[in-house]
Order: C-alpha cells, then structure tokens, then sequence
C-alpha cells in the first residue's frame, strides 16, 4: 500500500506541476467528507462561497450550520452560470468549484485576495480533465471517480505552504478537531506514504493505474485536449439537433468533462436513458434535484472521444423513435 500511496503523491504532484513546498495529502472518505475537514482545519473564522449547484451549495451548508464558526457569506448563482468571488476583508477563506457536477458548469480557478486568505478548490470532476495553475489555490481537492476513473471514497488534497501552515495552528489551539477529521494528521502519514485509517487498496490501485497512463499520455495538456475534443463533439451535435440544446448557455462556462443537454419536451430524456440503458449505455441522466429534461454526459479522459460521438448517434437514433421523426 505505501509503494501505491508514493506512486500516487509522486504523480500528482508531476501532473499538476505544484510548486515547491505544496504537498499532497490523502484520506478516507469522499470530497464530501473533506468539507467538513476543511470546516475544522482550513476555515478559521469566516468563509465565502459560490454557491450555483447542488454540490457547491453543500458545503456552504456545512459551514453554514459549523458551531464555531461566523455565518458564512454565499454569493448564490443560478444553475447553469458561474458566479464571480468578490473581494472581502472579513473572510479568511474563499471556497471555489472548479467544475459544478450537478450542472455541467466550469469555472476559471485564478487567485483572490491577500496571502493570509485561502484559496478552497473543489475539483472532484474537474481534477485530471481541466487545466489549472497550482500557484492559483491553496487546497485543490479531489476524489478519484471522475477522471481518475477509480472508485470513490478517498479525499486528496493539494495543499499550499499557506494551508498547510494554517492546518498545523487550528489543530494547536483549542479547537477539538476529531483524528479523522484532522487534515494536519493526514497529512504526517502522507508523508510516510500511508493514510490514518486504513484505505481500499483497490481503488487505490485504480487510481494509479488511471493517473500513471495519463501521465505516459503527456500528462494534464494531454488529457484535457482530449477532453476538449470529446466536449466539442458533444456540444457540436447538441447546436445541431433540433430536439437538443446545451444547457449551459454562456460557451465559455460549459463543461469540458460533464456536458447538460437539455432535450425538447417531445423527447422524454428519461425514456431515451432507459433504453440506451437496456443496450448497454449506462449512466447518461440528469441531476435529478435539477428537474429538468435533461442528459448528463461524462466525458472525462477515460472516454475515446470516438465514443462520444457514437453516443451521440446513439442518442439521435432513440429520440427519432421516442419523439417522432419531425424532432429529430
């Protein structure tokens, strides 16, 4: 385990290009799980957040109902768009989302404020597909399930000099922070190439293999060109059809790896999935919470951007049936 755990802070730190003294650090549990390890260990009075889908607005909840610290402050967007971070001295900590899962939207991940405020980066399906330039945040965390093409149930997290050193002074202080909980501990067994509880060397392996075939590829340029390529394929056909059309509606906010389609009300999207579900294509519905007639498509590096397009045809050759030949 502790040879696949150097393999894997070896690679990130070579895909991601992080800049001396940045580390990376690993544990069990989810993304998810790490909000509420940052809570403790990386916001120390008072945060802001973009909040504009369902995952970027959990962990606003988070700190939102956090007892020991001040009420956050959320700049809310609506779904489909990308709100901008403002300035503000009251705030310690501004917490950004690369890529919003649930809507298909990606965001431009650049520094703000002064060097004593944190840059929080959620890149659970953005890590791996999108560039990014680790001078721009503090923590960049992550899962493996999306682009790493792993499970779930791991949290990393690329920390800068400055998060790092806030994580040590929070766990000095008063502040009860449970083990698990405790991103300063994490990161002492990183170091050590292991992780305080024990992980599934499965996904761990999963990971790996995922993040080592990327980086013979030619690394992050590499695959978020292939990214590129599989999304303009989609969004392409989705400006074509005239049953389909991109959900998100500014070109410059779309997903490079998460594409939303929405289809026209002829054209039940829960129908279409369920049989592409029935052949075998799996895995293409809308965020339910979102509530609309929508696809959701992945289009991280594991998929041949061959395979998107296919998908596509897929797509027009089920519709044609569902909803008539004039929508297609």
């Amino acid at each position: 385990m502790r040879q696949l755990v150097g393999r894997l802070r070896s690679g990130l730190s070579h895909l991601f290009s992080l800049p001396e003294g940045y580390e990376v650090a690993l544990g069990n549990g989810g993304a998810s799980f790490f909000w509420d390890l940052a809570s403790l260990c990386l916001i120390e009075r008072r945060s802001q957040h973009l909040a504009f889908g369902e995952f970027s607005s959990k962990f606003a909840q988070i700190v939102e109902d956090a007892p020991h610290l001040a009420a956050p402050e959320v700049i809310e967007g609506t779904p489909g768009t990308c709100p901008q971070p403002h300035l503000a001295e009251d705030v310690d900590a501004y917490c950004l989302t690369h890529n919003e899962t649930s809507t298909g939207v990606q965001c431009e991940i650049v520094r703000i404020g002064s060097p004593d405020q944190l840059v929080l980066v959620d890149g659970t399906s953005a890590a791996g597909g999108l560039q990014l330039d680790a001078a721009a945040f503090d923590a960049y965390y992550f899962s493996p399930q999306k682009c790493f093409a792993a499970d779930g149930g791991i949290w990393v997290a690329l920390l800068s000099p400055a998060a790092i050193e806030r994580s040590a002074r929070l766990g000095s202080t008063s502040r009860w922070i449970p083990s698990s909980l405790d991103l300063n501990l994490a990161l002492q067994n990183s170091r050590q190439d292991q992780t305080y509880n024990t992980p599934a060397v499965a996904t761990l392996f999963l990971f790996v293999q995922q993040l080592e075939w990327i980086l013979e590829q030619g690394g992050l340029d590499w695959a978020a060109a292939r990214c590129r390529r599989s999304a303009s394929i989609v969004y392409d056909w989705a400006d074509r059809a005239p049953y389909a059309s991109p959900f998100v509606q500014d070109p410059g906010q779309r997903s490079q790896v998460v594409a939303t389609i929405d289809l026209s009300p002829e054209v039940s999207a829960g129908e279409v999935s369920k049989i592409l579900r029935r052949n075998g294509i799996v895995d293409i519905d809308g965020y339910r919470k979102l509530g609309r007639n929508q696809l959701r498509l992945g289009l991280f590096p594991a998929v041949e951007p061959e395979d998107a397009a296919r998908l596509t045809r897929a797509i027009d050759w089920v519709a044609h049936r569902v909803g008539g030949a004039n929508h297609v």
